[in-house]
């Protein structure tokens, strides 16, 4: 029995979608969560409380505007609005742990929908049938580029070497139950790396596949610069194993050293002369070099430590968005506004 009670029968489902400058997308995105999850609670697979959570991640443009608007519209919408911005993985935490307590199970998803909505109905289902954490694992990488593909499939692998635990091309598109979601908010890191954090949870899991699709407006908010960030933060956050790699190069580059030193001792006893200046000049900034990448490695490590024991907040939120007007415990009860947001919420023309 769970020592948190969930419904797995009808259950409140809340979609956490962090969003930062995504007017662009947030009309289209709006429109086909709605209808997604209406037809969820018209086949009476979730509950009619469930709603649409849009987490506002500091947008510079007309994003928060547009989600009060269809927080105001339609009772199945939400907004959150963080104080400042505060990258996507913060994000994403700000917006489960609002709906922490409010929901039998949460589903995280990007703004842009390049993962497939329809995996949803697999992941609901896959909770009622006693998963805690449903994962969404893209079926290829067909779509990609050749370069895209090969550093993601390489980061993955690179990660399990390293010692952290992932789910092999699987990103933040995934389902927590309400128990899952109360063990994260137990982990308190200030460098966060969700797709680190969630296996070690542990519970019962599940993955449903799916095929990713194109962007199909605005721009991408990972470009590579951010991808190398994230993937740095998950090795030096979730392993150690850079410092025990660089402790057995330091051995070994001492080994080689005293071996050639040897050998230059033997070469001054038979021959009476020394030769090979450079390849000595060589060896003492190669060493110097891997002293500097030791301290570097260090330093990182010791930065990464620094920001945990400040143990500083991770986010505010500055203002919840639901409508006042409209009882918020039957979203079946409101009449279904037009799938389109009126003009009003339309960014303007430049």
């Amino acid at each position: 029995m769970d020592l948190i009670k969930q419904n797995r029968d009808c259950p409140v489902l809340y979609v956490v979608v962090p969003c930062y400058n995504e007017e662009e997308v947030l009309p289209e995105t709006a429109k086909r969560m709605r209808a997604k999850l209406r037809g969820l609670i018209a086949e009476k697979k979730i509950s009619p409380r469930s709603r649409i959570m849009f987490v506002n991640d500091g947008s510079r443009d007309r994003t928060w505007e547009m989600i009060e608007t269809l927080a105001h519209a339609d009772p199945l919408f939400a907004g959150v609005k963080l104080s400042r911005n505060r990258g996507h993985q913060n994000a994403v935490l700000a917006g489960l742990m609002t709906a922490r307590g409010k929901c039998d199970c949460a589903i995280s998803i990007d703004a842009d929908l390049q993962d497939d909505i329809n995996a949803i109905d697999g992941m609901v289902a896959d909770f009622c049938a006693g998963s805690d954490i449903v994962y969404g694992v893209r079926s290829s990488r067909d779509t990609d580029t050749f370069f895209k593909r090969f550093t993601a499939e390489g980061y993955y692998h690179v990660m399990q070497r390293m010692g952290v635990e992932l789910v092999f091309n699987h990103a933040d598109y995934r389902l927590m139950s309400a128990r899952a979601l109360e063990a994260l908010s137990s982990y308190r890191e200030v460098n966060l790396f969700l797709r680190g954090i969630v296996p070690q949870i542990g519970y019962k899991t599940s993955t449903v596949t799916y095929a990713r699709t194109e962007r199909f407006a605005g721009e991408s908010k990972y470009p590579l610069k951010k991808m190398l960030a994230l993937a740095w933060d998950g090795i030096t956050s979730f392993s150690l194993r850079p410092v025990s790699m660089l402790i057995g190069l330091g051995l070994l580059i001492t080994g080689g050293s005293l071996i050639a030193g040897l050998v230059l001792l033997i070469i001054q006893l038979v021959t009476g002369s020394l030769t090979g200046t450079a390849a000595i000049l060589f060896s003492i900034w190669l060493a110097c070099g891997l002293i500097l990448c030791g301290l570097g490695l260090t330093g990182e490590y010791i930065g990464k430590i620094y920001e945990e024991v400040k143990d500083r907040p991770r986010y505010f939120i500055e203002a919840v968005s639901l409508d006042p007007g409209i009882e918020k415990e039957d979203v079946s009860k409101a009449v279904p506004p037009s799938d389109e947001i009126s003009e009003s919420t339309q960014p303007e023309e430049q």
